[in-house]
Order: structure tokens, then C-alpha cells, then sequence
């Protein structure tokens, strides 16, 4: 087994779940680069099914540029392998439909949505899991657009369909759980996101564990929420558990981490403490991305 397989097999059997996991793609991330350079050039499943993993970890790494080209990559090999409407097929134009939106282009995040809910719901069911992942996934672009209404209707969908096939606690009806707060954060309904994100955090705690990424996201938007009532001392210890699980997980340059950082200098800065913006201020180095 050469290198290439066994960085990819370690990734592949990783959970993604837990804070370790992704430290080791951390501490891989040399030897996931020089990989990626040297990828075998055989079309078949196998590699397409290697791309789309070493695309996965680029994404959550922030490295977006390096994930779209794997995977498509691994777009072109299923449908040439699979068909345009094989379920990895779609799984990747959703993946694909990720970057998009975490880059703030929401319309192509849209159009390849649209293929993959399309595709999903004949092949595998309107209340199939992965259906209902892409649901969730249109309506976090709708958000992101300011069409609140229909945002929260496809999110009530995907709601209703994790918790009959998954389970209230599970991370996937979580995940949908914070992203309804999401949406009455932006309307100004301050107290209904709070609810939200408060069983949103509860169930990642105890399903993911205190310092997960995912749980520190929910952190981080319950932290802007106080922000906005008022609220700055709660406010300020949340940035701050955010921003120090964040760096620890992710690193200083992830966007994520990026993103905490810049809103606790913007809180210590309109709260008048001028000297504690200023000590944070030279690690902020990275722009500014459309994150939660």
C-alpha cells in the first residue's frame, strides 16, 4: 500500500466528530498536500471516493480552493462512472454546492442544490436523510439571502424529518436545530434563537463533546446574540471560550477561528476597552468569510 492509500484510508476512517480526529488532519496536513499533488490519474470509483475525502478535509479546513478542484475531480468520475444521478454523484454536487455557499456565491450554491435535491428525492426518497441534508442546505442560502420566510419553511421540513428518522439528539438534527436560531438571529427575534441555540448547544455538548467545532459554532452565534440585547458580559465569556476552543481545534488562520477573533476585538472596541482590541488585533490577518 502506497503512501496515497494509507493517508486515505486514515482520513476515511476518521469520524469527524471528535476534536482529535481533527487535530490529526491538522498535523496530516503536510503529508495530505503532498499527496494530493501525486494522485493517481485512474478513473474509477476508488479514486473519485479518495478525491471527494481529501476534499472533505480541505473544506473543513478552510482551504476551499484545494476541496472544489477535488472535488470536481470526483464529479467527473461518477458521472461518467455512475451516472448524473447516482447517489455519489449528488453527494458531490452538494459538496460542491458547500463551497459555494461558504464562499458567499449563492446562486451556484443554489443551482447545484437544486440538482442534488432533485436526484435525491427520486433516488432515495422525499424523508431520506440525505434529502433532508440538502434541504437544510437550501435553506441556509436562503438565509444567506434574506428570504427569511422560505429559509424557515425548508428548514421546518428538514426539522421535522431528522427528528422522525434520526432522533432530536442526533448531530444532523442539531445542526438543523442551530440553523433555525440562525434564522430569527437576522430577524432580530432574539429570544426564539436563543432557545434554539440553547438545545442546540445542550445536544452537542453531550453528542460531541464540550470543545468540537460544531459545538463552538453554537458558542460563537449565542455570544452574538447577547451581543446584540446587551448582554456583554456574557457575551465577552463566550467569545472568549469560542475563540480559545476555536484556535486550539482549527488553528488561528482557519476562518472560523478568524471570525470569533474579529468579533471579540469589535466587542472589547464598542465597549470602550481600547487596550484589549489592540492586543488581539495583530492576529487578525485573515478576510473576513460568510460564515454563521
Amino acid at each position: 500500500m502506497g503512501a496515497f492509500e494509507i493517508i486515505t484510508s486514515v482520513l476515511g476512517s476518521l469520524s469527524k466528530l471528535s476534536t482529535a480526529d481533527w487535530a490529526l488532519e491538522q498535523q496530516l496536513m503536510p503529508h495530505i498536500n503532498a499527496v494530493t499533488k501525486h494522485m493517481p490519474a485512474l478513473a474509477n470509483t476508488k479514486i473519485q471516493k479518495w478525491a471527494r475525502t481529501l476534499g472533505d478535509v480541505f473544506y473543513r479546513h478552510g482551504r476551499y480552493k484545494q476541496a472544489m478542484e477535488l472535488y470536481e475531480r470526483a464529479l467527473a468520475g461518477y458521472e461518467k462512472a455512475l451516472g448524473v444521478d447516482h447517489p455519489d454523484t449528488l453527494a458531490t454536487v452538494n459538496d460542491m454546492a458547500i463551497v459555494f455557499r461558504s464562499q458567499g456565491q449563492y446562486e451556484k450554491a443554489l443551482g447545484l442544490y437544486e440538482r442534488a435535491l432533485a436526484g435525491y428525492e427520486k433516488a432515495l426518497g422525499v424523508d431520506h436523510p440525505s434529502t433532508l441534508t440538502t434541504v437544510n442546505n437550501m435553506a441556509m442560502v436562503f438565509n444567506r439571502q434574506g428570504q427569511y420566510e422560505k429559509a424557515l419553511g425548508f428548514y421546518e421540513r428538514a426539522l421535522a424529518g431528522k427528528e422522525k428518522a434520526l432522533g432530536a439528539d442526533h448531530p444532523s438534527t442539531l445542526a438543523t436545530v442551530h440553523n433555525m436560531a440562525f434564522v430569527f438571529r437576522r430577524q432580530g427575534q432574539y429570544e426564539k434563537a436563543l432557545a434554539l441555540y440553547e438545545r442546540a448547544l445542550a445536544g452537542k455538548e453531550k453528542a460531541l463533546g464540550v470543545d468540537h467545532p460544531d459545538t463552538l459554532t453554537t458558542v460563537h452565534n449565542m455570544a452574538f446574540v447577547f451581543r446584540r440585547q446587551g448582554q456583554y458580559e456574557k457575551a465577552l465569556g463566550l467569545f472568549e471560550r469560542a475563540l480559545a476552543g476555536r484556535e486550539k481545534a482549527l488553528g488561528i488562520d482557519h476562518p472560523d477561528t478568524q471570525d470569533t477573533l474579529r468579533s471579540l476585538i469589535n466587542l472589547h472596541q464598542s465597549t470602550g476597552q481600547t487596550e484589549q482590541a489592540q492586543s488581539l488585533q495583530a492576529r487578525l490577518h485573515a478576510p473576513k468569510s460568510p460564515g454563521n
